[in-house]
This record gives C-alpha cells, structure tokens and sequence, in this order.
C-alpha cells in the first residue's frame, strides 16, 4: 500500500507517520509534500492508493490542488479545524480526522478504507460517488485484457457474467467469452439493477439474454439463456432470489 502524506507541520507528519507504521506495518510512505505545489508535482509523478491531506497548507488551501491536477485516490483529511468538513466530503474523502490525531480515530479510518477497497477493488474513481452519497453511476463499459490485447466491451453487448473455478467471466451477445478482474459482487453493485440481476451465485444476467423461463423444483426458475452457455453453467435462480427475481421481471 503506498501512501502520500500532504502536511507542512514536520512534527504532525512524523508523529501521523509512526502511528501508520503501528497499525499497518507492512505500508509505506512514498512521499511527504508540505505545499501546494509541491503536492501538485508528486501527483502528476506519482500514483499512490491513498493519501492524508493536511487542509491548510504554508501556501493556501489543499483544496486548490484539485484545481490543478486530477486525483481519483480516496483521501483521509487531517486538520486542527472542522470548519472544512462538508467542502472535504466533496472531494473523495473518506475521513475527516481532527488535529490532534487520536490513534484509535486514525484506525477507524483506515479501516474504513479497507473495507471499501475490498469490496470495490479496482474501481476507485466509481467507489468514490458510492462512498459520497452520490447518485448512483452505472459502468457504460469494461476493458478486459486477452494475452497482450485490450478489448473494450460495452455494458448493453453483456450478456451475461458468471463465476468458474475462481475466475470470473463475461459472455457478450456476439458469443464471445472474456475474463474479468472483478468479483460478482462487485460487479453487482456496479451494474444498472434495471437491466441486470444475480440470479445465484456464479451468474449474473441481462434482461435481454433471458430467451425462456420454465418452472424448476422447490418455486425455482430455470432460465434459458442466449447465447447458450457451457454445460456447466446452471442458469437456475436460486430459491432465495426467485421473489426478487419475479418481481424484478414485472417492473
């Protein structure tokens, strides 16, 4: 995990560096920007996974790095003055840790992060409107990497998603078959729930590649899909999603 630290006091930077390296050993600071400026230029260098952002800085406002280069990163804001915090919740926070920085607030956070992370690998820039109480942004597309090719593959060619032996995969109309490094359940938060539905645990489908729908065992549905899937694909809405599922299907 590689971390920025934006702070132009060098005793809070140090003392908020230590207590990083006590509740997460194995993370490291790639830098410690004291000015504007200066963290203009390391970001234009430099990614890094999550950076702590002092507000008020030698030169002004951290606020006004944003004006001057594009940061997608989650941020934990620190600051002795809680006078910033809607304007922060603007800005891909996270947290907002008030001066002096007490170490069980500072694992709360981070915590927070992870917790997010895990669940959103891969997508931060997306996570952030979720994080923030933003209207929900559907993904419009996926870029999937076969040997040394990337494919872009819009979300309305998706057919279907489904999980086998720990890889996940999508299935586009045109019957061509992608792996994708996302999760189930990532993907089910970051699909249009107008169009797609998880119909069990290893498959989820778009509306349009439903061709049948039959009665199954025990108030289950079995779908037939198109394109077909392998064999070993079961395209059977599991007993606990088939209300969801049959009002899903009415809307």
């Amino acid at each position: 995990m590689k971390l920025l630290i934006v702070e132009d006091e060098s005793l809070a930077a140090r003392r908020l560096e230590k207590m990083i390296g006590e509740l997460q050993p194995t993370w490291k600071v790639l830098g410690k920007t004291t000015s504007i400026d200066e963290t203009v230029r390391f970001l234009r260098e430099t990614q890094v996974d999550l950076i702590f952002l002092d507000i008020q800085l030698s030169d002004g406002l951290s606020f006004d790095v944003f004006k001057q280069v594009e940061v997608n990163t989650p941020i934990i804001f620190t600051t002795a003055y809680d006078e910033y915090a809607l304007k922060a919740f603007d800005i891909n926070s996270l947290a907002y840790l008030l001066k002096p920085i007490r170490k069980d607030r500072l694992a709360e956070a981070i915590e927070k992060y992870q917790k997010v992370q895990q669940v959103w690998s891969g997508d931060m820039a997306w996570l952030m409107k979720q994080v923030q109480g933003q209207s929900p942004v559907f993904r419009e597309r996926f870029l999937v990497q076969v040997g040394e090719r990337f494919v872009k593959i819009e979300t309305g060619d998706i057919a279907y998603f489904y999980a086998m032996a720990k890889h996940v995969f999508v299935k586009t109309f045109s019957n061509r078959t992608y792996p994708v490094d996302y999760s189930l359940d990532a993907l089910e938060k970051m699909l249009d729930p107008g169009r797609f539905f998880r119909i069990n645990r290893k498959l989820i489908l778009q509306v349009e590649a439903i061709d049948q729908m039959h009665a199954y065992s025990r108030g289950r549905v079995k779908i037939v899909l198109q394109p077909v899937p392998d064999d070993e694909i079961e395209a059977i809405v599991s007993g606990e999603r088939s209300a969801a599922f049959k009002s899903w299907m009415n809307s």
